[in-house]
């Protein structure tokens, strides 16, 4: 059956016919029948590059063979018990060892259910109601964190949500990225009531849109001067910029981190984590309550330690990553529009210089991106269908994928 009629049935079933409104493409979006390695197959047969990756997780691309084989051999012994299992202590102590600034962490399914518990963990802590994040940085769909949201929400028009309570946005404060002035105004007027900053290291939704030199330190240390917590959102960038994330990347050490996508190996697993004297705090060791059915999945488990392992044991990949973006950028250059990279991370952005926050993306043509987007797919490149979306390259890309890619770029962008 064609895309454009199972669209037409989902449409019946599904509000805007989808699961997640990203998805939304117009007129209809196409479906997925098959991803291997690289790349994925349409219901129309078309074999296409994958550069959008399931927006982050596949660092080794699709039916990778080390998650496959863990899955299955997981699924032969069960795949859900509601207790601890052995799994989860081997996970964690991977994750720890990577990341020094969390000492303890705590499984959960989703992105957004780990920024929204260390978002509960930051004002259980401190005592305080109020917390601040970097205006177009997406942290989840949840009501606390839908103003001026990226991603989606941009895409679609509507940075603020319908169902979300007055009361509730009220306790948060908006920041542009890349500018210290505002954070350190906000909290010299604010600080006995803010909890803590959130923020993307690199913005990942709306980007990426990378920190200025030195930003991030001073963050940090206007956070830990005003007594305010640093929650580093590495669930784009944990273990896509390399191991240990961003956070290593730039030598900055966060109080709280939460990482996703990556670490589950595409099933759904994420964490949060941090200093010890804060994670202390989540029940059952402290006041700040936190659950979940299938957190702590021994399937996700399973596909994260493959995950986790294979990283470690290919040490080339982030090198070769970071080549092969660069290639890229080089098939754009001289075309009307700015390329942004960091690492496996890229973009085209439709405007005359790299954006430095949410109010620059904005201004990138987003009509001349849907011919770009539209072209690109002809050429047989899957690109995530939005100006405010990340492009991602895994180790699965061949070194004939990059060169396919850059001259779809140059023959996309010329046109």
């Amino acid at each position: 059956m064609k895309s454009s009629d199972l669209y037409q049935i989902a449409r019946n079933l599904m509000p805007g016919g989808v699961s997640s409104p990203v998805r939304a493409i117009q007129p209809n979006p196409f479906y997925t029948l098959k991803g291997t390695g690289s790349r994925i197959i349409t219901t129309e047969g078309e074999n296409l590059i994958d550069c959008c990756g399931a927006y982050g997780p596949l660092l080794f691309g699709h039916g990778f063979p080390d998650v496959s084989e863990a899955v299955k051999q997981t699924l032969d012994t069960g795949w859900l018990y509601g207790t601890p299992v052995p799994a989860e202590i081997e996970l964690a102590k991977m994750l720890i060892f990577d990341h020094p600034s969390m000492e303890m962490v705590r499984f959960v399914s989703t992105g957004s259910e780990a920024t929204m518990a260390a978002i509960r963990l930051a004002r259980g802590f401190t005592g305080r109601t109020e917390i601040v994040k970097i205006e177009g940085g997406f942290h989840g769909a949840h009501d606390g964190v839908l103003v001026q949201a990226g991603s989606g929400c941009t895409t679609l028009g509507q940075p603020d949500s319908a169902g979300v309570l007055d009361d509730v946005v009220r306790h948060t404060r908006q920041i542009p990225f890349n500018d210290t002035e505002s954070l350190v105004s906000v909290l010299d007027k604010n600080a006995d009531t803010v909890a803590a900053l959130i923020v993307e290291p690199v913005m990942g939704n709306i980007g990426p849109i990378l920190p200025k030199p030195g930003y991030l330190q001073e963050v940090r240390k206007i956070t830990k001067e005003h007594d305010v917590l640093l929650i580093f959102d590495e669930v784009i960038t944990g273990y896509r910029l390399g191991i240990g994330g961003a956070q290593r990347l730039f030598r900055v050490t966060p109080d709280l981190t939460t990482l996703g996508k990556i670490i589950g190996g595409g099933f759904p697993l994420a964490t949060f984590g941090g200093r010890r004297d804060i994670m202390e705090f989540v029940a059952p060791s402290g006041p700040v309550y936190q659950a979940g059915t299938f957190s702590g999945n021994p399937v996700s488990l399973a596909a994260g330690i493959a995950t986790i392992k294979a990283v470690h044991s290919r040490r080339d990949l982030y090198q070769n990553l970071d080549q092969a973006t660069t290639r890229i950028g080089e098939s754009s250059e001289g075309k009307d529009g700015s390329f942004v990279k960091i690492g496996s991370m890229f973009k085209f952005f439709f405007r005359s210089s790299p954006p430095q926050n949410y109010t620059g993306a904005k201004e990138s043509d987003t009509a001349k991106f849907r011919v770009f987007w539209e072209k690109m797919r002809t050429a047989g490149v899957f690109l995530p269908p939005s100006q405010f979306e990340t492009n991602f390259l895994s180790d699965a890309h061949t070194v004939a994928d990059v060169e396919h890619i850059c001259r779809a770029y140059t023959t996309c962008l010329s046109a």
